[in-house]
């Protein structure tokens, strides 16, 4: 059992369940974030989410644009205690490991909530050095206000796990990080040694969550990548989840779901994404699909990959631009909102549940429909062109 680390946050039972149907009553969850908003929680089916902040508008095109706030609705029942004649997402009796939390503003915390608010049962893997600032917030009541749930009540995580997700087992351990000070107390760490403890603990789980990347060189050209930082890339990013899914699922129940986070820079060139993360990332997608099919016939598993749009969480800061590429995928993406870490919580909500039975191997973009664009409409080529540029009222 790995000697750190029960959470100190033991304080509300999760939400049974998030329906298609019937819609909830709004709550406020705030993030820590460089610039805080707010953020409401929508149902999955017939809600959309909108920033209620003004976007920050880029200088890039001669035409001004116009942003338009909108809000859709779904109206409950007559009779909330009637039985539900929709589909819910309903994750009761589910066990979910989310590997890679280690504050509450990325995407890894927000599919931690929608588990949870679909009634889930929660344990996170957090990085070994991180841990103690990890469970000192918890415990001190830091998270609360971004650990409300669609129905008022608090995420309960059950059990923080130290993880170091680069090392498999106590032999590939170098010498020097074994005696590193931000290691000490913390036993029982590796992949292999994680899913012991937690073998040994619950017994099994229902899902994985894969929320880990790291590139040391990611602000350096590929050109310019040394073999040691490129290797660090596709250790930390991607095998990273061969070596999850390796040891964690044998106790993965048959029919359960493991889905990772990867990002357009897979296919696509994005200048400044660099050190190796966007072959990184082909990587996690090409391993998703090999993954999906090993998995799936010795385990009975599923096994997919979220590519997000870019938010503004503290890991993303890493890469020097993030404003900016928020900026670009504003203006030139399909739907013109800025993307919230919920509502790709939402999806791997759905991609968990027995609703998406028949889905794995896939890649299912959560980016405002960014991907789709071939182009970018805020180029200056296009200034005395008629295409539509901006929502207008």
């Amino acid at each position: 059992m790995a000697s750190s680390a029960i959470s100190g946050a033991h304080i509300a039972a999760v939400n049974p369940g998030i329906s298609l149907e019937k819609s909830f009553k709004p709550c406020v969850a705030a993030f820590a974030m460089e610039r805080k908003k707010e953020a409401s929680w929508t149902e999955l089916a017939r809600i959309s989410h909108f920033s209620l902040n003004k976007p920050r508008l880029p200088s890039l095109t001669a035409r001004p644009m116009k942003f338009e706030v909108a809000t859709t609705r779904a109206m409950a029942s007559a009779n909330e205690n009637s039985p539900l004649p929709g589909l819910p997402i309903d994750l009761r009796g589910k066990r979910a490991f989310i590997a890679g939390i280690a504050d509450d503003n990325g995407y890894g915390w927000a599919i931690a909530k929608s588990l949870a608010a679909a009634g889930a049962e929660i344990l996170v893997g957090t990085w070994v050095p991180a841990l103690n600032i990890f469970e000192t917030s918890l415990r001190l009541g830091k998270f609360d206000e971004s650990r409300v749930l669609p129905d008022g009540s608090l995420m309960k995580i059950t059990k923080v796990y130290p993880l170091d997700a680069v090392y498999d087992c106590p032999e590939d351990v170098p010498e020097d990080v074994k005696t590193n000070k931000r290691y000490a107390g913390s036993t029982k760490w590796t992949v292999k040694e994680v899913a012991e403890s937690v073998k040994e603990d619950f017994g099994s789980i229902d899902i994985l969550i894969h929320s880990l990347a790291n590139g040391p060189e990611v602000s350096k050209p590929l050109l310019e990548t040394s073999r040691n930082g490129y290797l660090a890339a596709i250790s930390a990013s991607s095998y990273s989840f061969v070596s999850l899914l390796k040891y964690f699922a044998p106790i993965i129940n048959p029919g359960g779901a493991t889905i990772s986070l990867t990002y357009i820079a897979s296919e696509k060139v994005i200048p400044g994404y660099g050190g190796g993360m966007s072959s990184a990332k082909a990587a996690l997608e090409s391993d998703t699909q090999v993954l999906a099919f090993e998995a799936g016939r010795k385990h009975k598993i599923r096994v997919n990959t979220i590519s997000a749009g870019p938010l503004r969480s503290r890991a993303a800061k890493a890469i020097g631009f993030i404003d900016m590429i928020i900026d670009y995928s504003l203006e030139n993406a399909p739907l013109q909102k800025e993307l919230s870490a919920d509502e790709v919580g939402n999806v791997a909500a759905f991609l968990a549940s027995p609703l998406a039975s028949a889905i794995t191997g896939a890649v299912v973009y959560v980016d405002n429909g960014l991907n789709a664009m071939g182009v970018g409409v805020d180029s200056p080529v296009f200034a005395n062109f008629d295409i539509p540029r901006s929502i207008s009222s």
